[in-house]
């Protein structure tokens, strides 16, 4: 017996010349570089600083982690707090208008 959908799941596989584990590998390795390339990095060690670590904002958009900050003489220009990913996206209350 077939399952629900396995014709057309053989037709992709046939299709795409791929097997279904490296297509899995594949659509993840996607995903996880796409995470990545939107997220900061510190300039000195490479880690991806915490949320609500604070990182230090040098000139030419260089960004220095909590960590690696005492190992530069200037002060930064600017330090920010990093936000959740989902910051200003949540549910807000409203005061319902009178009818």
């Amino acid at each position: 017996m077939r399952a629900p959908g396995g014709e057309r799941s053989a037709m992709l596989r046939t299709v795409l010349g791929i097997s279904e584990p490296d297509l899995e590998r594949e659509l993840l390795r996607k995903g996880v570089g796409a995470r990545e390339a939107g997220r900061r990095h510190c300039s000195d060690c490479g880690r991806t600083p915490l949320v609500g670590e604070r990182v230090h904002l040098y000139s030419r958009g260089v960004v220095v982690c909590e960590l690696c900050r005492p190992r530069r003489r200037h002060p930064p220009d600017e330090s920010q707090t990093v936000r959740h990913s989902e910051h200003g996206h949540t549910v807000r209350l409203r005061v319902r208008a009178a009818a």
